[in-house]
């Protein structure tokens, strides 16, 4: 179904990353709004999805203008993550992704995420079993190997897993070891996709507009993956899409623009999750959102000690109000 994801790119190269905790439904809409593409979910574990855990049925219920995301799914065992896609099938998702890249010790200590790339072999085989239980195109996230190889087995994998019917690779390019040590090798990308006809996402680094430009030019990939630099500067979509139309390179979000956007990403949340748990995980925004304030790290202190909504709004809107007009 390679040609079936590759429709799904068209016009939207820049894709919001999956990340735990970060990556839920409210960020996909803001991401979205400013110009992401294709979103992902935050990881699933397959185990609590298929044990009914109320946060992991949270996670792959999918609202309608939700469109288009992707389920992420992870897990150690082919059968429990053949059974875990066609349940996240049923919430309709773009396609279903495979995370065969996270690091984190809580996951791949456990054979997930990026454990497969010490046995390529079995990836493969539990990749065509996902492939064949689900009727939604599949496509897997992974890193360049586990490390330290001299050679990674990136490119004969992503020629493996083309072969049993995986429709997209996306290509973090740092081995599993460096975590996000080092520098991203954009190389091992552009030779993934040279030895596939499927779409590679080349993912790792990519900071600004003009990065995610740079990787899609240097690699000749599909699209281009944002993470962390999503929630540093989740502008970075609107940035780059205006350079990959052609457009004059957009100015940097102003001190208002931002204070803004975090008001409406805390009551979008508070909306979302109740107040308390809401306040909670807008907080880790607002390091990226206040980067640009005046007295933004004073503000950021200020605000993680407010526990209710109110007052963090009441605390952004007189911060906007003392803006002077060059800062504004």
């Amino acid at each position: 179904m390679s040609a079936e994801f590759q429709a799904l790119l068209s016009g939207r190269p820049v894709l919001l990353a999956p990340m735990e905790d970060v990556s839920d439904e409210v960020f996909r809409r803001l991401c979205r709004e400013l110009g992401a593409g294709l979103c992902y979910t935050e990881f699933v574990n397959v185990e609590s999805l298929l044990h009914g855990d109320r946060k992991s049925l949270r996670k792959v219920r999918l609202s309608p203008e939700d469109t288009p995301t992707a389920i992420q799914v992870y897990g150690a065992n082919p059968d429990t993550l053949c059974e875990a896609a066609r349940v996240a099938a049923e919430a309709r998702p773009a396609f279903i992704d495979i995370n065969c890249g996270c690091w984190v010790p809580k996951i791949a200590g456990r054979g997930a995420g990026a454990a497969w790339l010490r046995e390529p072999a079995k990836m493969v085989e539990m990749a065509a079993r996902v492939v064949k239980s689900v009727s939604l195109p599949v496509t897997v996230k992974t890193r360049i190997g586990w490390g330290p190889e001299s050679e990674m087995p990136i490119v004969d994998l992503a020629r493996r897993l083309e072969d049993v019917g995986i429709s997209a690779l996306t290509v973090h390019c740092r081995t599993a070891q460096m975590r996000h040590d080092g520098t991203a090798d954009w190389r091992w990308a552009a030779r993934a996709q040279a030895a596939v006809k499927m779409p590679v996402v080349v993912n790792g680094d990519v900071r600004t507009g003009e990065d995610a430009v740079r990787a899609l030019a240097e690699t000749g990939c599909a699209a281009v993956m944002v993470g962390r630099g999503a929630v540093a500067h989740p502008w970075i979509f609107r940035e780059a899409r205006a350079l990959l139309d052609g457009k004059p390179a957009l100015p940097p979000p102003t001190p208002h623009e931002r204070l803004d956007l975090l008001a409406r990403h805390l009551q979008l949340n508070v909306a979302f999750r109740g107040e308390g748990n809401g306040v909670q995980c807008t907080r880790r925004h607002y390091a990226g959102y206040l980067a640009g304030v005046p007295g933004g790290a004073e503000l950021r202190a200020e605000l993680n000690r407010m526990p209710g909504l109110q007052p963090c709004l009441d605390r952004v809107a007189s911060a906007r109000e003392s803006l002077t007009p060059r800062a504004a």
